[in-house]
């Protein structure tokens, strides 16, 4: 087992890195950071025409057929580029959910044009009361003939409000234990008594708190059985379990290699010569390091035909608390300066220091917070008990 590139994925890799410096402009990112709106129209229709959007689907929905490595590195590549992909990302999950379990008539509705990245869709799972526990889901979905009635509220729908769909997961049998009684949708965004409202992160994220009131919609946009959901929300939760942080620390890293080589001390040297200095940054290096190895064994041991069920959560912990612990051991080893904000001219790294610090702290909620992950990694991966 080993997790080095062969030479066709490394080429692979520096396409998609000649592509990303060109088509992310220093005015695409300022325009991005201010919307607060990880998405952009242009970079999204530039990754569809270089077939970036899903490499590895079959090429008859748009895709390369390419092997995960190739997939793997493109992610790799979008993340240390910190590219507006959220919601990119977020429509290929909910369509590959819908390839493998929608209906004919949602797969022809849906997959063409979110694959030319026409259509766009959010996630509704977490709800202001139940906070990591989704399955705890109280939006209620009622049955009246062929439709059926939502009512409730979302919180964290990122992108909610840009979006065409939001994919829903509501409790539709209230009598049944909270992971039985569960059913997943498809809700259209333009549909009367959908709302989202606005909610600012403290890295100065756009999410959303959306209201469902009386949304009717009709049965065709139900994915999956009825009271069903929690397999089909499976589906999605073991990709976002397995996810990997690590090409964030190759950014702060990279950052912090040039603040330390081209600054100057008050003594008239460069940070890079002291010893703390070179301490530092070799620990950002080796948790890089860690965090890559652990992503990729998920990547093999998909090829492998196994499931990262433990695996993916070990990846998404380590990598998310790394950038955590790095980013804020960067600030101090800058100083005052660092605190400085993103994309101000002046700054160390023109802020990047300080974005990061307020990034990484959300990184360990998003997808399951550290506790889930750990809970997955203690029940499934050690056999431990509840």
């Amino acid at each position: 087992m080993h997790f080095q590139l062969d030479s066709a994925t490394a080429a692979y890799r520096d396409e998609v890195e000649a592509h990303l410096s060109q088509a992310l402009t220093p005015d695409m990112e300022a325009r991005v950071y201010r919307s607060g709106v990880s998405h952009d129209d242009d970079f999204t229709r530039s990754l569809v025409e270089k077939h970036y959007f899903a490499p590895d689907w079959p090429e008859e929905f748009g895709g390369e057929d390419r092997n995960a490595w190739d997939a793997q590195v493109l992610k790799e590549e979008l993340m240390r580029f910190d590219a507006p992909v959220y919601l990119s990302e977020t429509t290929r999950m909910v369509a590959s959910i819908i390839r493998a379990v929608g209906t004919p008539q949602m797969r022809d509705r849906i997959l063409p044009g979110a694959m030319r990245g026409e259509i766009t869709i959010a996630l509704g799972f977490t709800e202001p009361e139940c906070g990591s526990d989704v399955a705890a889901a109280a939006t209620r979905a009622v049955r009246d003939g062929d439709e059926w009635v939502i009512n409730g509220s979302k919180m964290f729908t990122t992108n909610g409000h840009i979006a065409d769909y939001v994919f829903l997961l509501a409790r539709t049998d209230p009598g049944k234990p909270k992971h039985k009684g569960l059913t997943m949708f498809l809700v259209p965004c333009a549909t009367e008594g959908f709302e989202a409202q606005a909610v600012w992160t403290l890295s100065g994220e756009r999410t959303n708190i959306t209201f469902y009131s009386d949304v009717r919609i009709g049965d065709e946009w139900r994915i999956g059985e009825i009271d069903g959901g929690w397999q089909v929300l499976g589906l999605s939760l073991q990709d976002e379990h397995a996810s990997g942080w690590g090409p964030h620390l190759a950014r702060l890293l990279h950052h912090a290699e040039q603040w330390a080589m081209r600054s100057s001390t008050a003594h008239g040297g460069r940070p890079i010569d002291t010893q703390d200095v070179r301490r530092r940054i070799s620990r950002v290096a080796m948790e890089y390091e860690v965090s890559t190895l652990l992503q990729r064994r998920c990547v093999w041991m998909a090829e492998e035909g196994q499931i990262p069920v433990a695996e993916g959560p070990m990846s998404k912990v380590f990598s998310t608390e790394a950038l955590e612990r790095a980013s804020q051991d960067i600030l101090e080893l800058v100083g005052p300066d660092a605190l400085r904000s993103y994309l101000e001219p002046t700054a160390p790294e023109r802020g990047r220091f300080d974005h990061t610090v307020r990034f990484a702290l959300g990184t360990t909620i998003y997808a399951g917070t550290s506790e889930v992950q750990r809970t997955i990694i203690a029940q499934r991966g050690l056999g431990l008990p509840r």
